[in-house]
């Protein structure tokens, strides 16, 4: 067993929980180095990466790690 994250590509349409319910969007950047987002470090390497989403819905762009995301089919 392993304990990679799934892996990601920027166009990949993903969905994930949020308190607001199920969310989707389109992934519009994958970091693997830190990053400043709305006032807080997210904290990313090559192996751990978080990725840049735009909600299908809404202007918003959230940050999450693989780990929270799912890919949605297409």
């Amino acid at each position: 067993m392993t304990n990679r994250e799934p892996a990601f590509r920027v166009g990949d349409h993903v969905g994930w929980n949020s308190e607001a319910g199920h969310v989707a969007g389109t992934i519009i950047a994958v970091h693997t180095s830190d990053v400043d987002f709305h006032g807080y470090t997210h904290h990313c390497t090559p192996e751990h990466p978080q990725y840049e989403i735009r909600s299908d819905t809404t202007t918003h762009i959230a940050l999450h790690k693989g780990t929270a995301l799912h890919l949605l089919g297409g």
